[in-house]
């Protein structure tokens, strides 16, 4: 049995056991406090083009009162090749509804490797004050196989110095108890939990045969493997969805408490519907909501792809929980909600 069989029995035990949790159900507890649609509202400093033509899922990293916006950007309709920015504002401004537009964006990632030829995309950080920013992202590319190029979709990573320069990009692959490495065909939608020296606790979401559910991990960001035997699946999709994949960052709200956001996409109308996960700091499942944030209106519903709120971009300020999103592929989103609404949502699966 190789390393992808022995990963899709373990997911198919999983969801014989694991599922009805969750409700098909919306309980929209985020306030809209500001779009930014790119080609109005962004403005690119440090590249010829100056407005992108979409900018969305954004990573997001709160200092004190500054929020910096890690956007996805795009330039082009026929390739649709991505870059990741990023941009500062006053929490308080957001919150209060006196943001200042444009937002003078630098593009701080764009594809230089074979295997994000085609973009990079869905930025998602993490910062400690030892160890600088890394952030997470999806890297669209090709690599070779019997004389040809082969289209991937890795779950890449970029360390970041003080002035935001990437000193370092690699992609993820699994790692097998035997030192074999396996890629799946698609991996993303991955998020640190916690980082110590080079070793990380980890959230991801890869394809396994034709299965993508959520898993929890443990990863050596050096050597950039992920350890298929702490590979634990630890969210399925429902049986009114297609799949689900981690949403955001993670949040640490107690001392071994973290909470994340999820998505599901639904068979019904193929639309992203997002909800919030809390795990333990080895990646367990504590609690779990329905879903609380979802495209509503014409703005929200209408895009390049419609029908989506993603990511990648959760904070928390003061007692205000802080969702920063793609709207539908054309523009990004804040949200708001009461951080103790947000945890009141949630229903216990696990007590630590």
């Amino acid at each position: 049995m190789n390393v992808e069989e022995r990963l899709y029995l373990k997911a198919t035990d999983f969801l014989k056991t694991s599922r009805g949790f969750r409700r098909n159900r919306l309980d929209d507890i985020f306030t809209r406090r500001l779009y930014i649609v790119s080609e109005q509202d962004v403005l690119v400093e440090n590249y010829l083009r100056k407005r992108p033509k979409m900018a969305f899922n954004p990573g997001a990293l709160l200092e004190n009162k500054t929020l910096t916006v890690f956007p996805r950007l795009i330039f082009e309709y026929y390739t649709y090749t991505s870059s990741i920015g990023l941009f500062k504002l006053n929490v308080e401004d957001l919150i209060n509804g006196k943001a200042v537009l444009p937002v003078h964006t630098k593009i701080i990632l764009w594809p230089k490797m074979l295997w994000e030829f085609k973009g990079c995309e869905d930025a998602r950080v993490f910062k400690r004050n030892d160890s600088g920013l890394i952030m997470l992202y999806t890297g669209y590319g090709y690599l070779p196989e019997n004389n040809k190029l082969n289209t991937v979709i890795v779950q890449a990573y970029g360390r970041f110095d003080e002035d935001y320069n990437c000193t370092m990009r690699n992609f993820f692959k699994i790692r097998t108890p035997d030192g074999g490495v396996f890629l799946p065909k698609v991996n993303k939608d991955s998020a640190f939990i916690d980082v110590k020296a080079d070793e990380a606790i980890m959230l991801t979401r890869p394809l396994v045969k034709n299965l993508e559910i959520c898993w929890s991990s443990r990863a050596n960001i050096q050597e950039a493997v992920i350890y298929e035997e702490a590979m634990e699946p630890i969210l399925p999709f429902e049986d009114w969805e297609w799949k689900v994949g981690w949403s955001t960052n993670t949040v640490k709200i107690s001392s071994n408490e973290y909470l994340v956001g999820w998505h599901g996409i639904l068979r019904e109308d193929y639309s992203y519907r997002n909800g919030l996960a809390l795990v333990d700091g080895e990646g367990r499942l504590l609690a779990i909501s329905d879903y609380l944030l979802a495209p509503k209106g014409l703005n929200e519903e209408y895009g390049d792809r419609p029908l989506v709120i993603f990511g990648n971009g959760l904070v928390t300020y003061k007692e205000i929980l802080i969702w920063v999103g793609g709207v539908s592929d054309y523009a990004i989103g804040c949200f708001t909600a009461e951080l103790d609404k947000a945890l009141e949502s949630l229903k216990w699966i696990k007590r630590i």
